[in-house]
């Protein structure tokens, strides 16, 4: 008996596949993940849940309120979701349409082209330039046909290209019928973000997460923030419980320790800074970010660097094939010590 087929936008589709096993007990250094671990007082709150507390649906106003507080925010301006990825496809969800235009640049984060193509959408990627600036004009161009949705990634994933707010809220002003989504994911280590402008436009609306500075990745926690018209919106198109309580609670106490966060994200700059200053020093190619990761051309056959980092028990994620970008991997900063030991590894793979 066949099995029945999708609708044509799946049938089509190639899914968006990340390689994530294996990876434990190696130097992760792949994904952009928090490289040391979350707060002691998230052990403390998950530990400390009762036994109750795994048979009972799971609460989500003090998430909201918490987070609404930490942004400077209020809470009907924010609604949670089972991490960031999760927040992108509700947009789409919620105002992806079938022949209409998503636009965006590339390369970019790789999740945003599949959830257009599940809607049915006419997918517009505009390439950053060889110098890794934000195409600005281009996008300017690409909103006077009106499109319905443009997303930029600021700082852009994997180029670090930062677009200031100013820039991204007259973009949205300009172009009133466009829904302007500000994936923030990396903001903290940026030092900006387009929340202010977010609360006050219509048409624009900032994706956060818990994953990269705040250490869980593996609970999955991200946030959308907007005006509340907005996020209602996006509210009628996700589950009741789509968020478990363990993530909820991790959240929370996260949240409530904001001092761990902000010793983290000043390791992780100053560690960057050393980690560019070691690239220049080889004379290795490399292209300074603004989140907590840089993109490096080792000037060697890229795949035997990459597996060649990996049998040493180090990960970086090559962007092989991916334009503007080819033949560099993706390298995400984490502690200095952990850095030094990247670049003995490298060291020994290039034969330097």
């Amino acid at each position: 008996m066949p099995v029945p087929k999708a609708k044509p936008q799946v049938e089509a589709l190639s899914p968006y596949v990340a390689p994530l096993e294996g990876r434990r007990g190696k130097l992760r250094l792949d994904f952009n993940e928090h490289t040391v671990g979350p707060s002691p007082r998230v052990l403390e709150a998950i530990r400390g849940l009762p036994a109750d507390a795994y048979a009972t649906y799971p609460e989500y106003d003090g998430l909201h309120d918490d987070y609404a507080r930490h942004c400077g925010v209020e809470p009907g301006q924010v609604q949670a979701f089972n991490g960031a990825d999760a927040a992108i496809r509700a947009v789409f969800d919620a105002f992806g349409e079938q022949g209409a235009t998503f636009l965006t640049t590339a390369p970019t984060f790789g999740y945003y082209g599949p959830c257009a193509q599940q809607q049915g959408m006419v997918v517009r990627a505009i390439e950053y330039p060889a110098d890794l600036s934000f195409p600005l004009s281009a996008i300017e161009a690409a909103l006077a046909e009106r499109p319905r949705l443009l997303f930029i990634c600021n700082p852009n994933n994997p180029t670090g290209t930062l677009l200031p707010p100013a820039r991204i809220a007259a973009l949205a002003r300009a172009a009133p019928d466009t829904l302007v989504v500000v994936d923030e994911i990396y903001a903290r280590f940026a030092g900006v973000t387009t929340l202010p402008d977010a609360t006050t436009l219509d048409n624009l609306l900032v994706l956060r997460s818990l994953s990269k500075t705040h250490g869980l990745a593996a609970l999955r926690v991200g946030f959308a923030v907007g005006a509340e018209a907005l996020v209602q919106r996006l509210s009628r198109v996700i589950g009741p419980y789509d968020l478990n309580m363990f993530a909820v609670v991790a959240a929370r106490a996260a949240l409530a320790d904001d001092a761990h966060v902000e010793r983290y994200v000043q390791e992780v700059l100053a560690a960057r800074q050393w980690t560019l200053s070691e690239l220049e020093r080889r004379g290795i190619r490399h292209a300074r970010g603004e989140g907590n990761y840089v993109l490096v051309w080792p000037g060697q056959d890229l795949q035997a660097v990459v597996d060649g980092l990996s049998e040493r028990g180090v990960l970086v994620r090559s962007m092989a094939g991916k334009p503007v970008i080819d033949g560099s991997f993706r390298l995400t900063i984490g502690t200095e010590t952990q850095m030094r030991r990247f670049f003995t590894e490298l060291d020994a793979v290039r034969g330097t």
